[in-house]
């Protein structure tokens, strides 16, 4: 895997769990510390070397599409001269960043897996990495290429360990031995999304052109653990989906003390 390397980006989603903040927005643009996290995502894969984004637009695709277009007039000091032709001489001439980006609409109710399917025009190398919008975690990208090429194998998923949202007891027969009213960090792994996939995958286990009903999550990655194709990447470091309110103020708790621990570049 190298520079190359497109990073698709699942951005079709309502967020409606977390209406507090996305109700007039896609899930992919609630905001941290006034970006989008899905620009978050793609800085933390940028500062491994890989800049080319392959976005599966949905929900108000119009909302994600606007920020990238007008991405430079929002960090940079411009003049608009609105007479004749409507002239903008922009005084900054770096915006930043370096992003390649495509947009892809890919459907308003379609479903995870569908949406990738859709995109496989412009996976253009062997391998691809695949991610949920709505994710941040110190995530070794490197790593898990690395991992992922070595396996052989189809697929690699990022294994973590979530934040438990319920208080822990430990029990002894009837008797509560410990009571933790905190949140503790599950012991088990879950999917944290941040994949690596052949592209192989593309065309063997994600049904068929036109089908709107394959959900990653289901039949394709089912199939691809009984097939024997599908490797773990170990991510014992932070992780954290913003499903909720309450993660969102995590979140935004977190870069507003300068603590975020996904934030590797400077």
């Amino acid at each position: 895997m190298n520079p190359d390397t497109p990073v698709v980006i699942l951005c079709g989603g309502k967020g409606t769990r977390i209406r507090e903040a996305s109700e007039s927005l896609p899930k992919a643009m609630v905001e941290i510390g006034g970006r989008p996290i899905a620009w978050h995502i793609m800085k933390s894969y940028r500062e491994a070397g890989y800049r080319r984004f392959i976005l599966c637009l949905g929900y108000k695709s119009w909302a994600i599409k606007e920020y990238f277009l007008d991405y430079r007039a929002r960090s940079a000091d411009f003049t608009l001269s609105m007479a004749e032709k409507h002239r903008i001489d922009f005084h900054d001439t770096s915006v930043g960043e370096d992003f390649e980006i495509t947009f892809a609409e890919t459907g308003l109710e379609t479903a995870t897996g569908s949406r990738v399917r859709m995109i496989k025009q412009y996976v253009d190398t062997e391998n691809f990495f695949l991610t949920y919008g709505d994710g941040v975690g110190t995530v070794d990208i490197n790593k898990l290429a690395a991992e992922h090429e070595a396996s052989g194998k189809v697929g690699t998923v990022t294994g973590v360990h979530p934040t438990s949202k319920f208080g822990e007891m430990q029990v002894e027969g009837n008797r509560v031995v410990e009571f933790n009213e905190k949140p503790t960090q599950v012991t088990g792994f879950v999917s944290g999304g941040f994949f690596a996939f052949k592209k192989e995958f593309l065309d063997s286990y994600l049904g068929a052109d036109g089908d709107a009903d394959v959900w990653l999550e289901h039949e394709p990655l089912q199939k691809l653990a009984r097939d024997g194709e599908l490797n773990v990447h170990r991510h014992e470091g932070f992780w954290s989906a913003m499903d909720t309110f309450k993660d969102y103020e995590y979140l935004n708790g977190l870069w507003a003390k300068d603590k975020a621990p996904w934030k590797t570049w400077a």
